[in-house]
């Protein structure tokens, strides 16, 4: 699907910069993400791909650039406005509350949001026979399912996801790129995931931006990452994270 000037880009991230001291962690991204697509972020440890997560998602603390949801600038917006402005976020460690049933999570993040959509969203992650249960008694994976769950209430436009299969078996990890596939489909919402594991990666996106040194290093689809010369060379001998 590529967007139009008459139908804005999902989310795009413009000249985005981030400097800490005299590291660039971010040096001149451009990322442009039609609606409804899965988008793969890739490249090695100090790559930039958290920094650039915090920066979409509103969570760095100075940066330079454009963020732009489906057109809109956002720039100026909180992560909590961002988030009401259809911008949902989930993190490596999961951010769910032990002493909370998933029920009550689920109806706190219903609170901020327009849209409670709460009961779809149990459905939908195969929690809802879970729901009397305290997060603190579910299984780790259960815990995952529970963490997207609360990014998807209200049914945001976009999510970023850091690493949502970390931890998880490698059944887990399939079933989880399954949900991601199908509901990118179903909803229409637009992904971008930063992911170690590459089975996940390449199997579910559409296409895959890959991070160097704070700059983009290449762009395609799966098939095209992987035949890319210049990200060959640039992995050869190291994990691709």
């Amino acid at each position: 699907m590529n967007a139009t000037s008459s139908q804005p880009f999902a989310l795009q991230g413009l000249d985005l910069s981030r400097v800490y001291g005299g590291f660039r962690a971010l040096d001149g991204v451009a990322i442009s993400v039609p609606k409804g697509e899965v988008r793969g972020i890739i490249g090695p440890n100090g790559a930039g791909k958290s920094t650039l997560m915090d920066v979409l998602s509103g969570r760095a603390a100075s940066w330079g650039g454009t963020v732009r949801l489906g057109g809109r600038d956002i720039g100026a917006l909180s992560p909590r406005e961002r988030r009401q402005a259809g911008l949902a976020r989930s993190f490596q460690k999961t951010n769910v509350f032990a002493e909370l049933t998933i029920d009550e999570q689920i109806r706190l993040a219903a609170r901020s949001v327009e849209i409670d959509n709460s009961a779809e969203v149990l459905d939908k992650l195969e929690l809802t026979a879970l729901r009397s249960r305290l997060a603190a008694d579910i299984s780790y994976g259960d815990r995952r399912r529970l963490d997207l769950a609360l990014a998807l209430v209200g049914r945001p436009q976009v999510l970023l996801l850091d690493e949502p299969a970390a931890g998880l078996t490698v059944e887990e990890s399939l079933a989880m790129a399954r949900l991601l596939r199908d509901l990118a489909l179903e909803w229409q919402v637009t992904v971008l995931l930063v992911e170690h594991d590459m089975e996940v990666v390449f199997g579910i996106s559409n296409r895959i931006t890959v991070l160097h040194l704070g700059k983009v290093l290449a762009e395609g689809t799966p098939d095209e990452i992987r035949s890319n010369p210049v990200v060959v060379s640039a992995y050869l001998g190291s994990s691709v994270e």
